[in-house]
């Protein structure tokens, strides 16, 4: 079964859209249902997906300290933060 789907997307990926259109001759709606197809397989079938948690990186802990992280990297100290 097929459904219709409006999308708006950027200019950017619009003119893309037509570029590959025309290099293959097909109409922009395949050429976008087959992006979009294969976003979605490549999401559902994430070969790596299994491995995720699976081994200590030995990393910092991002998740716990991601605000201070972004901060730092972006020169904003404590005080400047609005809540």
């Amino acid at each position: 079964m097929a459904f219709t789907v409006a999308v708006s997307v950027p200019d950017t990926i619009y003119q893309t859209l037509i570029k590959t259109a025309s290099q293959t001759g097909q109409p922009i709606e395949a050429v976008a249902a087959e992006w979009l197809r294969l976003g979605a397989q490549h999401r559902v079938h994430d070969p790596l997906e299994a491995f995720i948690g699976a081994f200590d990186s030995g990393g910092t802990p991002w998740a716990d300290n991601h605000d201070s992280y972004l901060g730092q990297t972006h020169n904003i100290q404590p005080d400047q933060v609005q809540n």
